[in-house]
């Protein structure tokens, strides 16, 4: 800003705003009030706030209640606010009045300068309140607009990325499906199985995920633009919030609802509870994810030693040739911040009292944050980890031929107390469980290697019949 200011007005007064400043005078309020962590509202939140005052502009003018040149100049500057030309314009600190009366007043008085600017108006003065926030209340807006800012995260960003992190596992797995490993519980060693056996667990957790996100969806879309300041509906027509959300959807191709109770949607924000809790469950998933890699490409010498991830950069200051499993270890990072950020919306959605919930603009924030973080770590692991990984077959088959738990598929033979009897002794020994059984059970080379074939032990079920029990 030029340090040169104007003089602007509001109920309480006047106050000055720089000069160059789209924003008026509740708008600069909010900017002195709230000086706490210097950080706006999300992109997303701005676009979305934009297309409701495009989608309720459009619809006041077909209900007659704005003459078409206004609402025709609203509707072009709101898709400008929409589209982010105007984001510097938007200063209000996430860390504002809990019902986000601030930002909606914010959107408000951008628009309305913007739609004076314009030629579009004539000689009408459009008036931020009677005229951009026409029918609407920021307690009915600013909840819409949370919701329709989240919806359209997931489905344009978030569920392509796990998708596209789903099929990077798949084809990895698929191009692994004969590389046989030792399998491992409570990080011991156990009975074998494929890699593709193994990402197939990621790959299901991951495909859990988008089932469980894409259907809190479902109650996500449901808005309550048009029960304006308690959920009465008070100054705004019956039909706005169901045309609203009819335009909001023609708007941006996927689909939005009038929600049925307009109280519930102001007064509890149990929806974006959910979401979140939904984008929790698969941070958990990612950090298993992240974790298992960390663990097989851990080494090379000293530890498992399974896989070697694709060298990304030096991972030491003082160690040269040292490489870290870095993504895996962003991945965590994120998938812990999005933890605290559930955390922070489950406190945020008990916080309010009979009609309204006042932690709007955190629930806001943290679940964009959420998603754009979980997006953005998705396809960074598909394509910087996974995509490139390779497997160290010798390593693997090495550890393999030394398992002593191989001997469990000979239970069915000789029972569990012989089978145990191999094991200790194999692994005491260093030797391998096929020459140990032959010395303690007496069966031939022919009738155990079989039984012991890591490849066959893999597809599981029964592989003897007789014996003492198991």
């Amino acid at each position: 800003m030029s340090g040169k200011f104007r003089i602007e007005h509001d109920s309480m007064g006047e106050l000055q705003v720089p000069s160059e400043a789209l924003w008026g005078a509740q708008t600069q309020r909010a900017v002195q009030n709230f000086p706490i962590s210097g950080q706006p509202m999300p992109r997303g939140f701005i676009r979305a706030l934009g297309l409701v005052k495009a989608a309720a502009s459009e619809v006041n003018a077909g209900f007659g209640y704005l003459p078409k040149n206004v609402a025709h100049a609203i509707r072009t500057a709101a898709l400008q606010v929409a589209a982010g030309d105007f984001d510097a314009h938007f200063p209000i600190d996430v860390y504002q009045t809990g019902s986000g009366t601030s930002s909606n007043m914010n959107a408000n008085e951008v628009i309305a300068n913007l739609a004076n600017r314009s030629a579009k108006a004539g000689k009408t003065r459009v008036h931020p309140n009677d005229h951009v926030n026409l029918g609407q209340s920021s307690n009915d807006v600013i909840p819409t607009t949370l919701r329709v800012a989240a919806q359209l995260a997931v489905l344009e960003d978030l569920l392509p990325a796990l998708k596209h992190l789903r099929k990077t596992i798949d084809r990895r797995g698929a191009s692994l499906g004969r590389v046989v490993k030792t399998g491992r519980t409570h990080l011991m060693d156990a009975m074998p199985l494929t890699f593709k056996q193994e990402f197939s667990a990621w790959s299901a957790q991951l495909q859990s995920a988008e089932t469980r996100i894409d259907d809190s969806l479902k109650r996500l879309r449901r808005l309550p633009l048009g029960g304006t300041a308690i959920g009465t509906g008070i100054n705004a027509d019956p039909r706005f919030g169901r045309k609203v959300a009819l335009e909001l959807s023609r708007l941006t191709g996927t689909r939005f609802e009038s929600a049925d109770n307009k109280f519930e949607g102001l007064a509890a924000q149990d929806d974006a509870v959910e979401l979140s809790g939904q984008l929790n469950a698969l941070a958990v998933a990612l950090i298993k994810i992240a974790n298992d890699l960390r663990w097989m490409n851990s080494g090379p010498l000293a530890g498992l030693g399974e896989i070697e991830l694709p060298t990304l950069q030096p991972g030491s200051s003082i160690m040269p040739g040292k490489v870290n499993p870095v993504i895996p270890e962003a991945t965590v990072q994120v998938a812990a911040q999005v933890i605290g950020h559930h955390t922070a919306i489950t406190v945020a959605g008990q916080t309010g009292a009979f009609q309204l919930n006042v932690t709007l603009p955190l629930i806001a924030n943290n679940l964009l944050e959420s998603i754009r973080l979980l997006s953005n770590v998705t396809r960074l692991l598909a394509d910087k980890a996974i995509a490139g990984l390779k497997v160290r077959e010798d390593v693997v088959k090495a550890a393999l031929d030394r398992n002593p738990i191989l001997v469990t598929a000979l239970n069915p033979v000789i029972g569990y107390e012989k089978g145990a009897k191999i094991a200790k002794q194999a692994y005491k020994e260093g030797r391998s469980v096929l020459d140990v059984a032959k010395e303690i059970t007496g069966l031939p080379e022919k009738t155990l290697k079989p039984l012991l074939d890591p490849h066959e032990l893999a597809k599981g079920g029964i592989h003897g019949e007789g014996g003492s029990g198991g």
